[in-house]
């Protein structure tokens, strides 16, 4: 599955947003991917997860032995990924401000570790569930992720492998293009799910 193929899933779901939107990051966009409205339709959702467990599986030395999201916008898209590649699932979620495993998940120590995202922008999500990972004693081989928004300046010590990979301009709130600065901003994201102006 190429680009072109990933964000037409995107368009096809109503998911490829336009407008001005602030993003999880806080930096604000003119484009939005809705990857919540991608996941309400499992055959979508289990074609682009099936090419991400391909991809990965392709560019990954050695055997994958768990998958790890970090909750909640990752959840079903590094379960299916898992389901594709054979191997057990697991989410981090946020305990006072930082990720953690809880409700009884734990890695064994050493284990090979694909850490699945959903849309890398900043990376600041992927970098902290990498981190909680490594924490718990698993080795992270690998981030992969439905699309790099960042057009792959997002930065990692481990490897991105984006199914596809876009590059969306952001901006600070006080640095807004001409274009956005008179556009009420929408918050959709998944840190303070409500409208903002």
């Amino acid at each position: 599955m190429k680009t072109a193929d990933v964000l037409k899933e995107f368009e096809e779901a109503g998911a490829l947003m336009r407008g001005h939107f602030i993003l999880s990051s806080g930096l604000h966009s003119d484009v939005y991917l809705n990857k919540s409205i991608v996941s309400m339709q499992p055959d979508r959702t289990e074609r682009l997860c099936r090419a991400l467990a391909d991809k990965a599986r392709g560019a990954v030395r050695g055997a994958i032995e768990v998958v790890i999201s970090p909750a909640m916008g990752a959840i079903i898209y590094g379960y299916e990924t898992a389901r594709w590649l054979k191997v057990p699932f697991m989410f981090v979620e946020r305990v006072d401000g930082a990720f953690e495993l809880r409700r009884g998940f734990s890695v064994p120590k050493g284990a090979k570790v694909l850490v699945v995202e959903d849309i890398v922008s900043t990376g600041l999500s992927a970098r902290e569930c990498v981190d909680a990972v490594r924490k718990a004693g698993g080795d992270v081989v690998a981030i992969a992720c439905l699309i790099d928004r960042s057009g792959g300046k997002a930065d990692f010590d481990v490897p991105l492998i984006p199914l596809a990979e876009l590059k969306v301009d952001a901006w600070p709130g006080d640095k807004l293009p001409a274009h956005l600065a008179n556009v009420p901003a929408v918050k959709p994201g998944s840190r303070g799910v409500s409208q903002s102006a």
